[in-house]
């Protein structure tokens, strides 16, 4: 998926009224997920993004994960967007969701793996496609 496609995504599920909020929600939110995950599973992360995305996830190589809960992530997240935090729910979810297409199903399920069950309203949508039989 590259760049614009991603952030137009984001754009739409976010229902934001302008590109510029859209960029800034998925900074806001790969930033985030940068220090929620250890250093060297977020530059993973950010090798199946393009690249200006894939930025936003590097620069803690070899550093740990912190462990926050849900509601410290999107506190997080609204501080770096300047904006309340019920709206910054919104963005959160729709950069996610957006992730969640965006790179392999293997690498979404490692991705999911680093969150605790409390993050789960994050991931509800299921990356599989397999229709029962």
């Amino acid at each position: 998926m590259e760049r614009d496609e991603f952030i137009t995504h984001v754009q739409s599920l976010a229902q934001s009224n302008s590109r510029e909020e859209a960029e800034r929600a998925t900074r806001a939110t790969l930033e985030t997920i940068k220090e929620r995950i250890p250093g060297d599973q977020a530059t993973d992360l950010a090798s199946e993004l393009p690249q200006q995305l894939g930025s936003y996830l590097c620069g803690r190589e070899r550093e740990p994960a912190q462990s926050f809960n849900l509601q410290e992530f999107i506190t997080r997240a609204s501080q770096k967007e300047n904006i309340e935090p019920t709206v910054a729910a919104i963005h959160v979810r729709a950069v996610f969701a957006v992730l969640q297409n965006a790179i392999t199903p293997a690498k979404f399920t490692q991705f999911h793996s680093y969150f605790t069950h409390d993050y789960e309203e994050l991931f509800g949508t299921s990356p599989t496609s397999e229709v029962p039989a």
